[in-house]
């Protein structure tokens, strides 16, 4: 009799099992021909636009096919009058802008956002508008279409914030409005994200499990809108981000596993300042064998080196390199014999300052590792030579 039983409760479970499959299949198919639908002749234009602009061009009546663009853009998408504008030339500055959406008669204020450092346009900016639905309707009605006295078309998005709300990263051109915000501000990072994970999706994925997370924030990039392919979510209750700190590395948000890491200030000269308090406790000499890094290290746009300090004595110059490769062009590597260091050096800046956000506090071999600027080469060489130099002068005197 118990036999018989057993025998049923089997086929009952394969039975689901198969109905489960079956559902999959189904799922798997559904998703397939939304693929496909992707190669509309409505896509095929975007990308001729996109060859003819050097640049991804994603049309406003694209994103209405795919709420959750909208969704990433602004997870309160009803709330949001700001819209994000790209591809700007450098002439383009606020008067421009505003001259070019005055017809509406709502716009509020407009921002260029420009390099601190060097002034220049970072060719994107914010335009905020009296009411939602007058953003709304300059999306639908000048996006895509040509600009004013220029030859390319407007390319606007939702931004990833209100105006008025705290930006992290205003001038460094994140274009987000995401970071890991002050000291006291209990966010962690959120890497290895999907293309398609949004502010809702990674909210909802981490307030499934933890009651106090307050938001989330997946960082766009400011040039092709987006995702950077990293976030920041952010708790209300420091027990349940350290929770999550462990509980969630792995964890699958669409069709990734999420990497968590530690949210560090994004500003070069806070990270500078970790190396100055490293220097100051160690007695002039920097701890765990960090080189003592010069002032000038984070605002020389010259600069592609990154300092690696806490580094485990058994990571090897093979496996530090890649474990940065993801980051960008890794040109060289070099770890110092016994210093508990090392420095990696890329091809270029913006990759350098992508792996400091980016790796910072991250686990390579054994040991959590602290970024910040090294040395660059260039500088010490010429400073090698101004010292030979003045030998050379002081010798014949």
């Amino acid at each position: 009799m118990n036999g018989d039983m057993n025998q049923q409760q089997q086929q009952q479970l394969q039975q689901q099992q198969q109905q489960q499959w079956l559902a999959m299949q189904q799922y798997q198919q559904q998703w397939m021909a939304m693929q496909q639908q992707q190669y509309s002749p409505m896509v095929m234009q975007q990308q001729q636009q996109q060859m003819m602009y050097g640049q991804q061009y994603m049309p406003y009546y694209h994103q209405k096919q795919h709420q959750q663009i909208q969704i990433q853009q602004n997870g309160s998408s009803e709330d949001n009058k700001t819209i994000w504008i790209g591809d700007l030339q450098h002439w383009m500055d606020e008067t421009y802008l505003h001259s070019c959406f005055s017809q509406s008669g709502e716009v509020i204020s407009v921002k260029v956002i420009r390099n601190k450092q060097t002034g220049q346009s970072e060719r994107y900016g914010f335009v905020e508008f009296n009411t939602h639905e007058a953003a709304e309707k300059v999306l639908q009605s000048y996006n895509g279409t040509m600009m004013p006295n220029a030859e390319q078309p407007f390319r606007l998005n939702w931004s990833a914030f209100n105006a008025g709300e705290k930006r992290a990263d205003a001038g460094a051109g994140a274009g987000a409005g995401a970071g890991s915000g002050s000291g006291s501000d209990l966010s962690i990072f959120v890497g290895d994200l999907a293309p398609d994970v949004t502010d809702a999706m990674l909210r909802d994925t981490f307030a499934s499990r933890y009651t106090s997370v307050k938001g989330a924030k997946v960082v766009i990039d400011s040039n092709t809108g987006r995702s950077k392919g990293y976030g920041f979510v952010r708790f209300g209750d420091e027990n349940e981000r350290s929770q999550a700190m462990t509980e969630m590395n792995g964890i699958y948000c669409s069709s990734r596993p999420m990497r968590i890491g530690v949210a560090t200030p994004k500003k070069p000269s806070t990270l500078q300042q970790y190396s100055s308090q490293a220097v100051i406790l160690a007695g002039g000499h920097a701890s765990n064998g960090a080189a003592t890094q010069t002032s000038h290290s984070d605002s020389d746009l010259s600069n592609t080196t990154v300092f690696v300090g806490g580094l485990d004595s058994d990571v090897t110059d093979d496996e530090l390199r890649q474990s940065f490769n993801q980051c960008g062009n890794v040109v060289s590597v070099k770890i110092p014999a016994g210093k508990g260091c090392g420095f990696v050096q890329f091809s270029d800046r913006s990759e350098a300052e992508d792996a400091i956000q980016k790796l910072n506090g991250a686990v390579i071999g054994k040991q959590t590792v602290r970024l910040s600027w090294g040395r660059n080469p260039a500088n010490k060489q010429a400073k090698l030579w101004g010292v030979r130099i003045w030998c050379i002068a002081k010798s014949r005197f």
